[in-house]
């Protein structure tokens, strides 16, 4: 038999919200880490934080973004073709200090497609056989790099233009 103490308190507990879903290992992963890395260059170049200073600098360093990182952009607004704008959901956070990681997850409540976006593996070019990979793969590489092979039409030519600007580039990227 409850009696109407222990009725309050059950009803008090039964209303007590659920405390928010955090992230887990590895979820949201470029959402995390382009953030992570926008709030230390925020630090770095002592950026007022302020949300206006700090759209402006999202907006300036989505501008070079590639890959993984520009499709995030685009989800938050952040990109001059983008269709949705979702960047105070970061500028406003930023400015007083938000953890990157309970920014992600306001976000992920918003747009799911932010938290499906992953890096692509990482290749280690010193150890891997660059004629065992695909065209596709090799085009990609040089892609990441921000390079392209005018005038490539053999595999052979890819590999010799990779092998060439592997010393000015990461070792390791793709």
């Amino acid at each position: 038999m409850l009696t109407l103490c222990g009725l309050s308190v059950a009803l008090a507990l039964a209303l007590v919200p659920a405390p928010a879903a955090t992230l887990k290992e590895g979820e949201c992963e470029v959402c995390v880490t382009f953030l992570g890395k926008f709030y230390q260059s925020l630090q770095d170049n002592n950026v007022k934080f302020d949300s206006a200073a700090i759209e402006k600098a999202i907006l300036k360093m989505c501008k070079d973004a590639k890959g993984k990182e520009n499709r995030f952009c685009y989800y938050i607004g952040a990109t001059t073709d983008a269709a949705t704008k979702m960047i105070n959901e970061v500028s406003r956070p930023l400015s007083y200090h938000v953890p990157v990681e309970k920014i992600c997850e306001k976000l992920k409540k918003k747009d799911s497609q932010i938290c499906e976006l992953k890096y692509d593996k990482q290749l280690d070019l010193s150890s891997v056989d660059l004629k065992k990979l695909k065209v596709k793969d090799l085009k990609k590489i040089l892609e990441e790099w921000g390079e392209s092979c005018k005038g490539c039409a053999e595999k052979s030519d890819f590999i010799r233009k990779i092998t060439e600007l592997m010393p000015k580039n990461h070792c390791h990227l793709m």
